[in-house]
């Protein structure tokens, strides 16, 4: 998320009560969750598992809980004792929630030749482009983009806040969703989809893909041109999945991976790790199809083998 106004190191620390260690009239851009950092960004941290990879990130200043760390040149720290909830201040401010009050809401745009059918609900700051389909009981949220010639069937939610929370002792608090969900030309959602806007940056739906009805998936996620997703299939956040990539009913997967161009993933398979391009995957955790069916063929040999030791 980009800040529309001025803002340095010390305004922000002033804003948050916090103490700063880096030069105070510092430019500050944007906030943005550690996937997606920009320079000139915000980012926290209140992991020592991840120090490391904020501070050497490409933000410039980290909202850190640990003051006797050493700054990276060219970049400063922001010391709080909650960096998340320092982080969710900081998103609530300059991007607030705005109630609806209406089924349209306020700096709607939509394009010639485009249909919006009865019972849909639009949100706050939503385009529609060319000659798009919006079926009845879909829903889109804030700061979603629909470009041309776009299906999204009945029943669908569009840019739902991102399942992302913080553990704490009294149970789990929210992270503030502030970004933004983008479906892009010919792309054909199915009914009873769900799609989650991204944290600070933007989930990314890409060309020619069509997904199916009842498919989740996940903030952050940037999916390539041309891909299908039949039914059922579930993919968590940021992840990437590259072109033409098919992944057949049921199949799911996890967070932080990526999936390369032109790959197969059967049904029912769990994907655990970024599978490499131009292959067929298959099982859980997915392996390549051909040895995962060899090993499941020589598994059905063992009561056999079993009987005549």
């Amino acid at each position: 998320m980009k800040f529309t106004s001025k803002q340095t190191l010390k305004s922000i620390s002033d804003f948050l009560g916090c103490t700063f260690v880096g030069d105070e009239n510092m430019p500050i851009t944007g906030i943005n969750e550690i996937h997606k950092v920009e320079p000139g960004d915000i980012v926290f941290v209140d992991h020592p598992k991840y120090y490391k990879k904020a501070l050497t990130s490409k933000a410039d200043i980290i909202i850190i809980d640990k003051q006797d760390v050493e700054v990276p040149e060219g970049k400063a720290i922001i010391i709080s004792d909650a960096p998340f909830d320092a982080f969710n201040k900081i998103t609530k401010h300059f991007s607030p929630y705005k109630v609806w009050t209406s089924a349209i809401g306020d700096n709607f745009k939509i394009d010639t030749g485009s249909v919006v059918h009865p019972n849909v609900t639009i949100g706050h700051n939503v385009t529609i482009g060319k000659n798009s389909v919006i079926l009845s009981g879909a829903v889109l949220c804030d700061f979603t983009i629909i470009e041309d010639d776009v299906v999204v069937g009945p029943n669908s939610v569009i840019g739902h806040d991102a399942f992302y929370y913080k553990k704490k002792k009294d149970g789990y608090d929210r992270m503030h969703s502030c970004g933004r969900t983008i479906l892009k030309n010919r792309v054909e959602i199915g009914a009873m989809t769900t799609i989650d806007r991204g944290v600070t940056g933007d989930t990314i739906i890409g060309e020619g893909t069509k997904i199916d009805n009842q498919v989740h998936i996940g903030h952050d996620t940037v999916v390539g041109k041309n891909c299908l997703f039949a039914a059922n299939v579930g993919v968590a956040g940021c992840v990437i999945i590259e072109d033409n990539v098919i992944l057949w009913g049921q199949a799911g997967v996890t967070s932080d991976v990526t999936i390369g161009e032109n790959t197969i993933v059967g049904a029912q398979s769990g994907v655990s790790k970024s599978l490499a391009g131009n292959s067929t995957y298959f099982g859980s955790p997915a392996g390549e199809a051909r040895t995962v069916l060899r090993e499941l063929a020589a598994l059905r040999k063992l009561p056999v083998i079993i009987e005549n030791l």
